[in-house]
């Protein structure tokens, strides 16, 4: 097995698969070893510029899947945003959050 370092990823040297009965091919081990996958695990198929491109997926409990739709991905990203700026504050406690909330009510 050759590694090479790739954009942040390590890339294998390319090996041959046969495709088989039932759509069927074998991922070569040091693939396997490497992304650690297991007999079970979810793999996303797709084609992406005339390539056939495997990605390992993970199973979300379906009372999270709110967490990873696009538009909350969105807002944490933003979110990590405006804390790397630091234009967020620390979080109060109840008091100082009903403190604040008074006096901004006093002010308009």
């Amino acid at each position: 097995m050759v590694q090479t370092k790739k954009r942040g990823a390590v890339a294998m040297k390319p090996e041959r698969v046969r495709f088989k009965k039932k759509s069927q091919v074998t991922v070569p081990h040091e693939i396997v070893e490497a992304l650690n996958l297991k007999e079970g695990d979810d793999l996303q198929c797709r084609l992406e510029d005339g390539k056939i491109v495997f990605v390992p997926m993970v199973s979300v409990p379906k009372d999270q899947a709110w967490f990873w739709s696009e538009e909350w991905q969105k807002e944490e990203r933003e979110a990590e945003q405006q804390i790397k700026e630091g234009r967020l504050s620390e979080p109060m406690n109840l008091d100082d959050t009903l403190a604040d909330l008074d006096k901004l009510s006093k002010e308009k």
